[in-house]
């Protein structure tokens, strides 16, 4: 299926190279690798596919530009990312195309999360000029404590496929403000927003060098050796758990500053008082905001059993009626999920809930055809040895299970090793509060469906991660803290 004229410009205007100290590169051996539309399965374009040579030369380009960005006033890197913000506000339209072909989320989402990335620039734009430090005098009278903040230096950044531009901005929008120089690796389904994004910061005065983009079909070979290399000081990863805990044991060797936003089980709680139609419009955000394919997705729906029946009714006349196709076709609201593996694993994990006895009261099943397409899902009586209670999704399908008590709400919602984000719905203020300190949760939805904003920290517990992307605490994962001793005497 050829590409309309509209999208074909869009990708024509991409670059297709490395980005490595300022200027765009073939592969070292000139591979590439090709970029899908997950609504047809064929192939958009072909990007470079990086080597290990490329990612060194990467990383000694950012090595070499640290101390002089660094140097850079405060003023200057906040006017980098707040012309940034003025770009994609400004490219808004065109990015959201972009995304939406390689991604295949509706265009309309696809827009909203441009949106959101650009807030990342605009808030960082201010934090560059607010780093600060404190000077007092010393319990002991005679001398005095002085401390600031540096940047930690070079970073190692990992996105993954699902927010591809999004996910960039939350990292390199706290890097530029702090000073710090980057590598950054997108993920091989999803690179040419990156690049796009790189060639925009370019394009608004971010000097060559500091930036430095290496697209590759395997991850661990390019960033493996620059995890390991001691010019090197932080890495920020976001995607699964399973290969967080490895970067991290990696990370060791050189003791690297790390952040981690990893995997989720998020619990969406509804209490018997709760307004059900109010909760379903919040469990319709919570789930299907990126087809699902989010690790802030309602995983599992642990409602009051009094009301569970009813509200899962509900859920599922809004989740069937949703159109599914093509992002960019008008109307659209639900596009196809990233690969066939992923389908194949929403596959998996719905038909074993119906083994064991849960009903699908809409979709349940894969849509034949191109792309990669799986029906909005609703799961009634879904037993507690489901599997879809325990693994994360990552898909359009929404498990309902009830509860007796808050005390058995919490249990359940807390039943799991991560701790990403949950949702929870009642009209109860003493109950809310209760529940909210139960949670053993990072972050916590109080009757909304939606918890990303770039002026709070976003991140999780247990097995959800380390550190914190956005709010005041987010420039904090790219500065070191020096204290001084100062003699008076």
């Amino acid at each position: 299926m050829a590409l309309a004229t509209e999208e074909q410009q869009i990708v024509d205007e991409v670059p297709k190279g490395l980005l490595i100290g300022g200027e765009w590169r073939d592969a070292a051996e000139g591979a590439t690798l090709a970029v899908l539309d997950p609504a047809t399965g064929e192939a958009i374009c072909e990007v470079a596919d990086g080597t290990p040579g490329d990612a060194m030369a990467a990383l000694g380009a950012a090595h070499s530009k640290q101390a002089e960005w660094a140097a850079t006033p405060p003023n200057e890197r906040g006017e980098i990312l707040w012309r940034a913000f003025e770009k994609l506000t400004e490219r808004a339209d065109d990015l959201a195309l972009l995304m939406t072909l390689e991604m295949g989320k509706p265009v309309a989402e696809s827009k909203a999360e441009i949106s959101y990335a650009a807030e990342f620039f605009r808030w960082f734009s201010g934090e560059a000029l607010r780093i600060d430090g404190q000077y007092k005098v010393a319990g002991n009278g005679a001398s005095r404590v002085m401390t600031l903040r540096q940047p930690v230096g070079p970073s190692l950044m990992i996105t993954p496929w699902n927010f591809p531009t999004a996910m960039g901005t939350r990292k390199i929008g706290p890097a530029v403000a702090a000073g710090c120089t980057m590598v950054i690796k997108p993920a091989q389904q999803t690179p040419l927003s990156m690049l796009m994004l790189a060639k925009l910061l370019e394009e608004c005065g971010l000097p060559g060098g500091v930036l430095n983009v290496i697209t590759a079909s395997s991850s661990g070979s390019t960033m493996g050796p620059l995890i390991e290399d001691p010019r090197a000081r932080k890495l920020s990863f976001t995607g699964s758990t399973e290969v967080g805990r490895k970067l991290i044991a990696q990370s060791a060797e050189q003791v690297l500053k790390v952040s981690m936003e990893l995997g989720g089980n998020a619990p969406f709680v509804v209490f018997d008082d709760a307004d059900l139609d109010e909760a379903v419009e919040g469990a319709l955000m919570a789930k299907m905001r990126n087809i699902g394919e989010a690790c802030t997705s309602a995983n599992r729906f642990h409602v009051a059993a009094s009301v569970a029946d009813k509200f899962a009714q509900k859920l599922a006349a809004r989740m069937g009626a949703m159109k599914i196709g093509r992002g960019t076709e008008d109307g659209v609201e639900v596009g196809p999920l990233i690969n066939a593996d992923q389908r194949s694993m929403v596959a998996e994990l719905v038909d074993d809930a119906v083994e064991r006895g849960a009903k699908a009261l809409c979709g349940g099943k894969s849509i034949d055809g191109p792309g990669f397409f799986y029906e909005p899902t609703v799961l009634g009586g879904v037993t507690p040895d489901a599997r879809v209670l325990k693994e994360e999704i990552f898909g359009p399908v929404a498990p309902v299970i009830g509860f007796d008590s808050e005390e058995d709400a919490i249990a359940a919602a807390n039943d799991t090793e991560y701790g990403l984000v949950a949702y929870l719905y009642t009209r109860d203020l003493k109950r809310a509060l209760r529940v909210i300190e139960g949670l053993q949760t990072g972050m916590v939805g109080l009757n909304q469906g939606m918890v990303s904003n770039a002026g709070a920290p976003f991140g999780g517990v247990k097995q959800s991660g380390v550190g914190r992307e956005g709010g005041d605490e987010g420039i904090d994962e790219y500065l070191e803290t020096k204290y001084v001793a100062i003699n008076l005497g």
